[in-house]
């Protein structure tokens, strides 16, 4: 491996606070254009900011949760650009003090080992307003946005490939999401990344020039953004070929990143203390409120659910990647202790359909005892798995208990053996062809039989009883 890829990432997550970070305006999205919006949040002139408490209190928990250091002194700044949606001709930020330094979030390396991902630092700051394109060529702004408050995460230039780039992000949008910090949606905004890729030559230190990927708005894009300059930067090193600093942009329908501008000087932001705001000065007391409001965080939970319920290592990572779903499974396995055969359920059946449909799982129509009785049902052999999913689609679908559809739908799984055999001999009598191919080592001829067999019997037939009969039958 000559060539090694080095990826810094700036994330910017908004917060799901109630108001702004620095006014009572409504944090609140897809609202009519310029309707959140008051004179401190549209930069009037004599309009005072005031710091959000709940934003420092997010911003801590996102802090705890990624290991960090907290400081208990740190400030606010304003960074000076121009730009038509930030109102104020500055944005408030953090600087030279954010409130959370030195944190890591753990990952499997592309080596497969566990890999700790440094992070600089998260600081607190507002999110500017947004533009908006027409086709007619005319730019509108809409400053709902502006004032959101935002964490901005910055990470160490430790990761080595688009692929570990991509497990680092959902690891991180998992643990935000699960803390109740941020929605994490990237389609809405509330997700943001910038890639910054180079390239070293191992063999003569050589390095390419960084390049700042902006515009990424899948995880998806990010890894295949890292992918596609790991690529391009390797060609130029191997061609003897430079290029200034610069940023990029990712275009999915080529999946390339095309050239935006050059950064032919360094930025000058003219950083300077926000003079309208106080130093945000924190105790020991106030750090362990917060913390003591951290749930269960998922690498903890997903070792516990390994143990404490026989769990493989891909189970244990699906219930416990969301809270809610974690919860459910928890809710499912205290009334039923197949543990497995619920884990089963929840991820193939019930997973599938809260995604499909968009639904959390507090809004499914069922109850948990509801579930229990359809798994009691299958376990039991009184209705078969495929008569299951069908009761359990009706069940999401209705709302109705599983016993009530399978009565009305008269379901209960056959397991009378002379009813059975009639079913049995009749289909053998009808197919006497596929009985010389199973003699003759064709198994596919014995699963063509029995789905005849459930096809006469409606799907009623106790499977496990008519592979047996037609086993027997056809040897004898």
């Amino acid at each position: 491996m000559r060539y090694k890829t080095i990826v810094g990432l700036e994330i910017h997550a908004q917060l799901m606070t109630n108001t702004k970070a620095f006014c009572s305006c409504n944090n609140e999205y897809g609202n009519d254009p310029n309707t959140n919006v008051c004179p401190i949040c549209l930069g009037m002139p004599g309009a005072l900011p005031v710091l959000n408490k709940s934003v420092v209190d997010y911003s801590i928990k996102a802090g705890l949760a990624f290991n960090c250091d907290i400081n208990k002194d740190s400030k606010m700044d304003r960074k000076n650009y121009f730009y038509p949606d930030l109102t104020k001709g500055y944005q408030i930020s953090q600087q030279d003090t954010p409130i959370c330094e030195n944190g890591y979030i753990e990952i499997t390396g592309d080596s497969g080992e566990p890999k700790k991902v440094g992070l600089i630092r998260i600081h607190m700051e507002e999110d500017t307003g947004k533009s908006i394109h027409t086709d007619d060529e005319k730019t509108l702004v809409d400053y709902n946005r502006a004032g959101v408050p935002l964490i901005e995460i910055v990470t160490k230039p430790e990761i080595n490939s688009g692929n570990e780039a991509k497990e680092f992000l959902e690891s991180l949008r998992a643990t935000l999401k699960y803390i109740d910090v941020s929605d994490c949606k990237m389609e809405e905004g509330s997700l943001r990344c910038d890639v910054n890729v180079n390239i070293v030559d191992t063999e003569t230190n050589t390095r390419s020039t960084i390049a700042e990927i902006k515009n990424l708005n899948s995880f998806r894009a990010v890894e295949k953004a890292i992918e596609f300059e790991t690529n391009r930067q390797i060609a130029m090193l191997e061609n003897g070929e430079t290029e200034v600093k610069s940023t990029r942009r990712w275009d999915d329908s080529v999946e390339e990143t095309i050239l935006m501008r050059e950064k032919l000087v360094q930025e000058d932001y003219r950083f300077a203390s926000e003079g309208d705001l106080m130093t945000v000065e924190l105790s020991d007391e106030d750090i362990e409120r917060i913390r003591a409001t951290l749930p269960e965080l998922i690498a903890e939970k997903k070792a516990r659910f390994m143990s404490e319920y026989d769990l493989n290592d891909y189970d244990a990572t699906v219930l416990t990647a969301d809270r809610s779903l974690s919860k459910y499974y928890e809710e499912l396995a205290k009334v039923n202790s197949n543990y497995s055969l619920v884990s089963n359920w929840v991820i193939n059946e019930l997973l599938r359909r809260v995604e499909s449909e968009e639904f959390t799982t507090d809004e499914i129509k069922f109850s948990v005892s509801d579930f229990n009785d359809l798994l009691n049902l299958v376990e039991s052999n009184k209705i078969n798995n495929n008569t299951g999913k069908k009761v359990f689609r009706e069940m999401f679908e209705t709302g109705k208990s599983p016993n009530t559809i399978v009565e009305e739908q008269g379901l209960l799984q056959i397991s009378d053996t002379s009813f059975i055999e009639e079913a049995v001999d009749k289909v053998l009598s009808d197919n006497p062809q596929s009985i010389i191919d199973f003699k003759a080592g064709k198994d596919r001829a014995l699963g063509f039989l029995v789905g005849q067999v459930m096809k006469a019997t409606k799907g009623k037939a106790n499977p496990q009883m008519v592979n047996e009969l037609l086993s027997k039958k056809m040897s004898e």
